[in-house]
């Protein structure tokens, strides 16, 4: 039993370099070919409605709402859209445009959705009321340097390109243990990720944060009613766009995702529901992830290793798993999305892959997610339901009429 162990460990410690390797094949492609891209200038300027769903405030939203007011950019509007008119996230938005009477503003509420996917019936009723054919998501916590527009909308210069994505670095802005291996998770473990679907098949799928669409896009895989019931919004856009056959490149532009400090096991939450929403969303390359995670199976040999009589096989194993990892957060984090943080604290990187692996263990064990405070599960395709739905009585066909 113990040498079957060994064996597994070691087989996952193959799997897991096998994907080391081609991420790191993945970065330095991707940084060359950026690199040669940085070159053109950002001069196609087409004018852009920019939507920000919000909900509620937090510390540094009028500083991350105040980047926008601020953009390299000829022709931008913005739209917030909150659920009540007295969202205090709405009470900052007022307050920041009120400064800035040059920007054209639109403040909209949507009231209590009838869609399960909250988010995605703001997006809906801002793209409604937007002015221009090209649409910039982004949501509250991210900043806005000024010229993240002219980037975002670059590649749109190529007709056949109708969706932009872009990777983001994970700033745990007022420190934390948890919020710290988070934003680790975001800024090289998904980033990783990333960069090998790019690698292996192009991008099809799109990352929630920022995001750019064209009208006509949208407006072909039928609006954002197409994504209404789906927990990962963001990746189906990106995948029933590509579907359609409209091209969904990532941009060159890193953004920062801050995360707020709000707790360990609040942390731990947010990861396993991005688990379980990729379970369902991507079920197949989510049964593969299991073999990318590394230090899971170097501690395994570790132990195996050890009562079989060979401690320096383990520990040489289990050495190799974390310092493959340390690599692999200074590499991807530190050049691809430039985070600092993913340098200094690459020590880190092997315990957030360790967790990562019992997250994904985790996924397996219920459909359950929490939302903004409320419970959905989760159905084959990512769609989401009300639990007490469940319970609804169905109901019965009319009687047809006996002659």
């Amino acid at each position: 039993m113990i040498k079957i162990l060994l064996v597994l460990g070691l087989l996952g410690i193959l799997t897991s370099s096998i994907f080391e390797g081609m991420t790191f094949f993945a970065a330095l492609r991707y940084l060359f070919s950026r690199r040669r891209r940085t070159r053109q200038p950002l001069d196609f300027t087409p004018p852009v409605s920019i939507i920000k769903p919000l909900h509620g405030t937090f510390a540094d939203l009028e500083a991350y709402l105040e980047g926008y007011f601020h953009l390299d950019y000829p022709n931008y509007e913005i739209l917030f859209c909150a659920r009540q008119p007295n969202d205090a996230g709405l009470a900052v938005a007022r307050k920041v445009s009120e400064r800035h009477p040059e920007i054209p503003v639109r403040i909209l509420t949507s009231g209590e959705p009838t869609w399960l996917n909250a988010r995605c019936y703001s997006l809906y009723l801002m793209t409604q009321a937007a002015r221009h054919d090209i649409i910039v998501m982004t949501d509250a916590d991210i900043p806005a340097k000024p010229d993240y527009l002219r980037n975002m909308v670059a590649p749109f210069r190529d007709e056949k390109i109708g969706v932009i994505t872009c990777v983001y670095r994970g700033k745990a802005v007022q420190g934390g243990f948890g919020e710290r291996l988070e934003g680790l998770g975001m800024s090289v473990e998904m980033t990783s990720g990333v960069l090998v679907a790019q690698m292996m098949e192009g991008i099809r799928f799109t990352l929630g944060p920022s995001t750019a669409v064209r009208r006509r896009t949208l407006a072909a895989i039928g609006g954002f009613e197409a994504l209404q019931s789906y927990a990962a919004d963001d990746y189906m856009l990106g995948y029933l766009a590509a579907e359609k056959g409209d091209g969904v490149v990532l941009s060159d532009y890193i953004i920062d995702h801050c995360i707020m400090k709000v707790g360990f096991l609040k942390c731990l939450e947010h990861q396993l529901t991005w688990m379980r929403s990729t379970r369902f969303s991507r079920p197949s390359g989510h049964l593969g992830t299991g073999l990318t995670f590394a230090v899971p199976y170097g501690v395994l040999v570790w132990i195996a290793a050890w009562l079989l009589g060979h401690p320096w096989l383990g520990a040489a194993a289990l050495a190799f798993t974390v310092v493959t990892r340390m690599l692999q957060s200074i590499l991807v984090g530190g050049l691809v999305v430039r985070d600092s943080q993913s340098v200094w604290l690459s020590f880190l990187y092997p315990l957030r892959d360790f967790m990562g692996f019992f997250f994904w263990i985790a996924s397996y064990f219920s459909n359950r997610i929490r939302w903004h405070g409320r419970i959905f599960l989760l159905l084959p395709g990512g769609i989401m339901q009300r639990p007490e739905d469940l319970a609804k009585p169905k109901t019965p066909k009319a009687a047809e009429k006996v002659l």
